[in-house]
């Protein structure tokens, strides 16, 4: 019994001790001048009129703490995710539309290669049938091209 009795009174100077700590911070917390303007108010007045209502509000409030808690940083993990993924997403568009620009111009820049190609082989190719099949044309295209050097060696000449 000696050892019950000893266990008993050590819980009880722990309990003393921690009431007389929660002393100390209600003490300083009714000492906070933000906490004495709210406990001149009607709501202090009606809760410490109503210690049921006023025990119900605290409850509330302290188990609500932790769900109001889990949905704001919720809602801003969601928010950061969503800014993060748009820039990803903006990148990723960026991207796409600059590889699809390269290629379309990359086609383009072959098609007018080969558009000029063809176009040339077509000058070429008629030029010399029609100067085979009428020389007048040849003759015409060489007599004005030795009046131009006749006239480019008179003017080195002045």
């Amino acid at each position: 019994m000696d050892q019950c009795s000893i266990k008993s009174k050590s819980r009880v100077a722990e309990f003393q001790q921690l009431f007389g700590s929660w002393a100390t911070l209600l003490s300083r917390l009714y000492d906070d001048p933000k906490v004495a303007q709210l406990m001149k108010t009607r709501i202090r007045q009606y809760l410490n009129s109503h210690p049921f209502f006023a025990l119900t509000v605290m409850l509330f409030g302290a188990m609500s703490a932790i769900p109001v808690g889990m949905f704001l940083s919720f809602a801003l993990v969601t928010i950061i995710m969503s800014a993060v993924g748009l820039v990803f997403f903006e990148a990723f568009l960026l991207f796409v539309g600059g590889t699809t620009l390269l290629c379309v111009l990359s086609g383009i820049a072959l098609f007018s290669v080969m558009v000029s190609f063809i176009f040339n082989a077509l000058y070429f190719t008629i030029s010399n049938i029609l100067s085979r099949y009428n020389p007048n044309l040849t003759k015409q295209h060489d007599f004005q091209e030795k009046e131009s050097e006749g006239e480019t060696s008179k003017t080195k000449e002045m």
